[in-house]
């Protein structure tokens, strides 16, 4: 069994109380106190992973370095922690169900009944230890999705009991978030339903070691008290989680209620050193006290829920943060641009950023939108399907191919200068078969793009099926859209830049999946900064 201490945060009452923001701002705690953290979710979804999921459904799908789709908090593990996360880190029962059933086809079972005891549950367990298996980490922090009661939850509660089990006291806790609602007639804050998540909990076999309280109110001595006596943890072990102006406010918080402190003691550990969050307390005071504001819209299709883009969302926070500016999105919806309506809808913006997506909806809005964009010299940075857009654009409008377009929009396009990238077109299968992850790229040293980056090789994320076709680059650079990053083992056009505009960049890959709070994106940063000088330039 390895030396790594096992926390886990489970929650009840009611879904998206912040179980990822929590499990985030503990590692951060423990991570500035020295120790080795990391993070992984468990959700008890069938889908074998959220590649496949519509945004609406679950917002948006997070790529890490090795190509896996994975929930968004492991979006919000990598900008607190600012570590990499992987595979591992994400699983889910479809995964798990579907591990066990390639086993039971195979036949490791010798003929075994397979249930979801032990089966299930050993599958669930294996996945919990492989991270601490390596030695790599004192901490591993496991989210687990939903609430508690929810029937497809069981069996992962079930898991973190033996667990706790296994392990024992010293090497293995839970800590159960809940709601403590206020009632605004009767002024009150109300426990009840608190005491019966607990209540629930302890139904399957775990008593939760620490509660962490949403509330919108203080919590009075006497209702933490009452907490304590009727959910059985120490008084000190009822941890305020008070609403905040901004998620990166949470860390502060819970190191105010001590609860890095609360894990330690009762992992009876000895802290390496005080946490040192001078660093953490600086971004804070950038982000709350800026210099400069800008006003940038967000042009894509699943703009009625902004988690589909989170990770741009919070780029753009880290990037302001970065020069003292104070970013505000306007959201946009790319079915709503027209010839007729654009003007109107981009009055007053400092900048333009068009963003990824898929299929035909919303796509000639985009491309409208990146028309405009170009003629009137406002900052554009276009991401992925942005950037295809921006080629599509450039080729109709200024090339003058008036049939150019994506095969994924018009399949019988005279001119597909975005085709279906040759590896795919074989493929049938839609869950984790896109072009997924980690990729070099070579910039041209006289780009903005390098220059922004300071450097001419880059790793970046991807996700997409379709690329620039090759076939048209030699007439689309001559008429000035330059193709200025190369991935060097396949020569597809990764980069483009439009000469003669204050800053005009389409990147094939996701940059917003490397942002975090100690390493704002490069090309957000100097998004953000032209944006700046643009609102400036036209004061003058």
């Amino acid at each position: 069994m390895s030396a790594a201490k096992y926390i886990f945060v489970t929650g009840g009452v009611t879904s998206s109380l912040g179980k990822g923001i929590i499990s985030a701002s503990l590692g951060m705690l423990l991570q500035a106190r020295g120790f080795k953290v990391t993070i992984q979710k468990f959700d008890p979804y069938i889908n074998i992973d959220p590649g496949t999921l519509n945004p609406y459904e679950h917002g948006e799908c997070y790529v890490t370095n090795d190509g896996a789709e994975t929930d968004l908090d492991l979006g919000h593990y990598e900008r607190f922690l600012n570590v990499s996360t992987s595979q591992a880190n994400n699983i889910t029962t479809g995964r798990i169900y579907n591990n066990v059933i390639t086993k039971e086809r195979q036949g490791e079972y010798l003929g075994k009944t397979v249930q979801v005891i032990p089966h299930i549950t050993d599958e669930i367990k294996r996945n919990i230890y492989l991270l601490g298996e390596s030695g790599e980490y004192d901490f591993i922090i496991t989210e687990i999705g939903g609430s508690v009661g929810d029937i497809e939850s069981l069996p992962f509660i079930e898991a973190v009991r033996q667990v706790k089990w296994d392990l024992g006291a010293n090497n293995a806790l839970v800590i159960h978030l809940t709601l403590i609602p206020y009632l605004k007639a009767a002024k009150e804050l109300k426990t009840k339903p608190t005491q019966h998540s607990v209540k629930e909990l302890l139904s399957y076999g775990v008593q939760p070691d620490i509660l962490v309280c949403r509330t919108e109110m203080p919590l009075p001595q006497d209702i933490r008290k009452k907490l304590a006596l009727f959910c059985n943890v120490h008084l000190n072990s009822v941890i305020e989680a008070i609403d905040a102006d901004t998620i990166y406010d949470v860390p502060i918080l819970m190191r105010k209620e001590r609860l890095d402190e609360r894990v330690l003691s009762k992992l009876k550990l000895q802290s390496k050193s005080e946490p040192d969050l001078e660093h953490w307390k600086d971004f804070l005071g950038k982000l709350k006290n800026p210099i400069e504001e800008v006003t940038i819209g967000l042009v894509g299709k699943y703009v009625t829920l902004p988690d589909a883009y989170k990770s741009i969302v919070e780029a753009f926070v880290h990037a302001g943060a970065r020069n003292d500016c104070r970013v505000n999105l306007k959201w946009i919806s790319s079915e709503e641009i027209n010839n007729e309506t654009v003007s109107t809808i981009f009055k007053g913006l400092d900048g333009i950023l068009v963003a990824p997506g898929f299929g035909e909806r919303g796509m000639e809005g985009k491309i409208e939108a990146i028309r405009y964009i170009r003629e009137n010299k406002i900052p554009f940075f276009g991401i992925c399907l942005g950037m295809q857009c921006a080629v599509i654009e450039f080729a109709r409008h200024v090339v003058g191919l008036a049939d150019a377009s994506s095969t994924e929009l018009n399949p019988k396009t005279k001119h597909p200068v975005i085709d279906l990238m040759e590896a795919q077109k074989k493929i049938t299968a839609k869950g984790g078969t896109m072009r997924l992850g980690a990729y070099a790229c070579k910039l041209k040293k006289s780009s903005k793009a390098a220059q922004a980056y300071g450097e001419g090789s880059i790793h970046e994320r991807h996700r997409h099926r379709y690329e620039f076709n090759n076939a048209y680059l030699e007439r689309i650079e001559e008429a000035g859209l330059k193709a200025v990053g190369i991935n060097p083992d396949s020569n597809l056009v990764e980069v483009v830049e439009l000469k003669d505009h204050p800053w005009f960049i389409g990147v094939q890959y996701h940059p917003e999946l490397r942002s975090t709070v100690m390493n704002p994106h490069p090309l957000f940063v100097g998004f953000v900064e032209a944006s700046v000088k643009y609102k400036k330039s036209l004061t003058v």
